[in-house]
């Protein structure tokens, strides 16, 4: 298969092997792996071809380099946010990106070394399983960065894998959490020595996922999916749309947004 026209093939990987295994590398080391608009887009187009592709029996995604598994969004693409449907637009963007990887048919798991934060995080947190290096640091840092806010559909995931307690710790506190205690929360499944190890555990997890039985894995995916879910608003209105805007239209978030170009302390206002 080859990547989708949309992205360029440098920043999003993709290969599939004899025994039904399917890798996404996420590929802009220089960036941490920091996610374009065209990578998101570029990620629902492949999950779309795993659907059609009955051959494909299990998904790992990662990133390349030992640093990071994805730093987030791409903090520059923000600057064009100047209305109330940028930034709503965005995040139902996101929200059909990570819905599409979690209603994918087959496992996917998410081998994380190095940094895993913002949409990095958002991402792992999607998949089914997330094997992690020691080194591995997890988070949202937006409450000292960005000054934005998660969906609620994000946090409704994060909450279902950690319990609302440590999402309002990690969100509050904005610390990157490390793979050990990441694991002891149920964050991660498992903790390999480094990427080395990571690659190679990944690849035997999938391939003992990949013999199972396809529908017994798409079932228990799917029900946990449905019980977890709550009834979305319909029509242009969502519940949490209030507070999406109430942070991405602020002056708080076009100062995070600068000061963290500019590589400097965030100056807070709270309005």
């Amino acid at each position: 298969m080859s990547v989708p026209d949309s992205v360029p093939v440098d920043e999003l990987l993709f290969e599939t092997d004899d025994a039904g295994i399917a890798r996404i590398t996420l590929n802009r080391p220089q960036a941490r792996n920091a996610l374009t608009f065209a990578m998101y887009e570029g990620l629902v187009a492949l999950s779309q071809r795993i659907e059609e592709d009955r051959s494909v029996k299990a998904v790992i995604i990662t990133g390349a380099g030992e640093k990071a598994f994805a730093a987030g969004t791409d903090i520059a693409q923000f600057r064009g946010f100047e209305k109330p449907e940028d930034a709503l637009g965005y995040e139902r963007f996101m929200d059909r990106v990570l819905g599409t990887l979690e209603r994918l048919r087959v496992p996917t798991i998410a081998a994380v070394a190095g940094a895993c934060t913002g949409g990095g995080a958002a991402i792992a947190a999607a998949c089914d399983m997330r094997i992690a290096t020691r080194d591995a640091r997890f988070g949202f840092p937006i409450a000292r960065t960005l000054g934005n806010c998660l969906s609620l559909g994000n946090l409704k995931r994060l909450s279902s894998l950690i319990g609302p307690a440590r999402v309002k710790d990690i969100l509050f506190t904005a610390r990157l959490i490390g793979a050990e205690e990441a694991l002891s929360i149920g964050l991660v499944n498992e903790v390999v020595e480094d990427a080395a190890a990571l690659g190679q555990r990944a690849t035997e997890l999938a391939k003992l996922l990949a013999g199972h039985a396809p529908l017994t894995l798409q079932a228990t995916k799917e029900g946990l999916r449905r019980l977890a879910e709550e009834d979305a608003a319909q029509g242009e209105a969502r519940p949490g749309d209030d507070l999406i805007l109430m942070t991405y239209m602020s002056r708080d978030f076009r100062e995070g947004m600068e000061a963290f170009l500019g590589k400097r302390p965030p100056k807070w206002e709270g309005r």
